[in-house]
């Protein structure tokens, strides 16, 4: 057989079971691995071809190492281990109950540590493989109310550069992120939330088989990092560049565009434990969409100031 062996973390949905489907279809051989066992058994039998479902908690090694010797007894072997793995939490810092804090850093931070950890030893062993990690845009931005999740993410992205300079050793295993800006995945509904509204993704929102597409193609020709996302650089840059005209829009922005004007009351959604994620949620805002609408705006004050030109010719 030569389909690769493909071990995917976070499968249950989103952007983990969109990959799924992705790497299904080009033949590779699949181990599904996520919390919540329904939902890994409905994105198996999507995926077809008969894939290794394994529920695990990336939160606890031991089940990660597990995952690891289930793969490399099934098939012989992991070529590629894909993680997307993660939970996020809605509100103020100092609202969030410490346990909700300090869970999703556990989960999206020591998580993917620990992926990391079982991958990697596994490469080093066979002399090869092919590690992707999904990072994000906040790995490189902070937003207010999702302080939790910044926090994972900037932590993981220094992680990240280090087990690089650590792996110079090694030419033939890779490690591969991919930051997604907002994603039209059901992380924001299923999120613990003290923020009193559901959350949704900022528009312009791209569909999780995008984020996939970049997965298929970071383990078909690793490379360091992939962003995706129409307005990824453009926010970066107002990070770095204009932080004081960035930090006074930030919020507002966020409340406006990030939560929806559904009210939830405190809960903690699916930190703790897993429960099925819906696809989809409140006013997504894709691409098209976005594009539209911008281009009906312009339209709109092309035609008021050709209008305005006209009436003060006619003085």
């Amino acid at each position: 057989m030569t389909s690769r062996v493909v071990v995917l973390t976070g499968a249950s949905s989103g952007i983990g079971r969109a990959a799924a489907l992705a790497f299904a279809a080009r033949g590779d051989r699949l181990v599904l691995a996520a919390r919540g066992a329904a939902d890994l058994a409905t994105v198996a039998a999507a995926c077809g071809g008969d894939p290794l479902v394994v529920p695990t908690d990336v939160t606890r090694y031991a089940d990660v190492d597990a995952l690891a010797a289930a793969a490399v007894e099934r098939f012989g072997r992991i070529d590629v281990w894909v993680d997307s793995a993660a939970v996020m939490a809605y509100g103020r810092f100092e609202d969030l109950p410490v346990n909700v804090f300090d869970r999703v850093v556990t989960t999206d931070l020591l998580g993917t540590a620990n992926v990391a950890r079982a991958a990697l030893r596994r490469f080093r062993e066979q002399g090869s493989g092919t590690l992707v990690l999904t990072s994000s845009l906040l790995a490189h931005v902070t937003v207010p109310y999702i302080s939790a999740y910044v926090t994972a993410k900037w932590g993981l992205r220094g992680l990240i550069r280090t087990l690089r300079q650590e792996l110079r050793d090694a030419p033939d295993i890779h490690l591969c992120t991919v930051a997604p800006g907002s994603v039209d995945t059901p992380i924001y509904t299923s999120a613990a939330n003290y923020a009193g509204f559901v959350g949704r993704p900022p528009p312009p929102v791209d569909p999780p088989e995008k984020m996939a597409e970049a997965i298929v193609g970071l383990a078909d020709k690793p490379r360091a990092e992939v962003s995706v996302g129409a307005t990824n650089r453009l926010i970066e840059f107002g990070f770095v560049a204009l932080p004081g005209v960035y930090d006074a829009i930030v919020g507002p922005l966020m409340r406006r565009f990030g939560l929806s004007g559904t009210a939830t009351g405190p809960e903690n959604g699916n930190v703790f434990a897993s429960a099925h994620r819906a696809e989809g949620g409140p006013g997504r805002w894709g691409r098209a969409a976005v594009g539209a609408a911008l281009g009906a705006s312009a339209a709109a004050v092309t035609a008021a100031a050709s209008l305005a030109v006209r009436h003060a010719g006619r003085r």
